[in-house]
């Protein structure tokens, strides 16, 4: 599924001020279930559930938390940039400051891992994770994102290609 397709400049969130990632996914069940049918309870509790298995922390500043739920009826995904970075566990070490949720109904565990992969494309070009920490807008930032998940995956495959 397009990235394009599962959010908006309205699922944007810029220079949230959080000091863990405790808090950090807190606000995003929070978040999450204000815009969704989903319980603040039910998505905390699967973000967690996840964490536990590893850290969703990409490396390079980037945190991508994740989760399938019984009780999901579509996907849902928001994009937040944090106004300071906060440890996340990374393999990397470094703290994270852009933070991509994504919820998923348990019955679309394929169409999941496709977008995950795709979102993990375009968090490897370290052009877009500047544009993203410099984006001044929600409808900037979600630009960005639509116009680089649209970019053929081959010419994103190496730099040298």
């Amino acid at each position: 599924m397009a990235i394009g397709t599962l959010f908006s400049a309205s699922d944007v969130i810029l220079d949230l001020d959080v000091r863990t990632k405790r808090d950090l996914f807190q606000y995003l069940a929070a978040a999450a279930a204000e815009r969704t049918d989903l319980s603040q309870e039910a998505v905390l509790e699967a973000l967690n559930a996840r964490e536990k298995i590893g850290s969703t922390g990409l490396g390079k500043g980037v945190g991508l938390p994740h989760a399938e739920l019984d009780q999901a009826t579509s996907p849902f995904m928001l994009f937040v940039r944090l106004a300071q970075a906060v440890d996340f566990d990374s393999q990397d070490d470094e703290p994270v400051d852009l933070v991509f949720l994504v919820l998923w109904p348990a019955s679309g565990n394929k169409e999941l891992l496709s977008t995950i992969s795709t979102l993990c494309r375009v968090l490897r070009e370290p052009q877009t994770l500047r544009q993203l920490r410099q984006a001044e807008t929600p409808e900037r930032s979600a630009q960005i994102l639509h116009d680089v998940s649209a970019v053929d995956p081959k010419r994103l495959a190496s730099p040298s290609e």
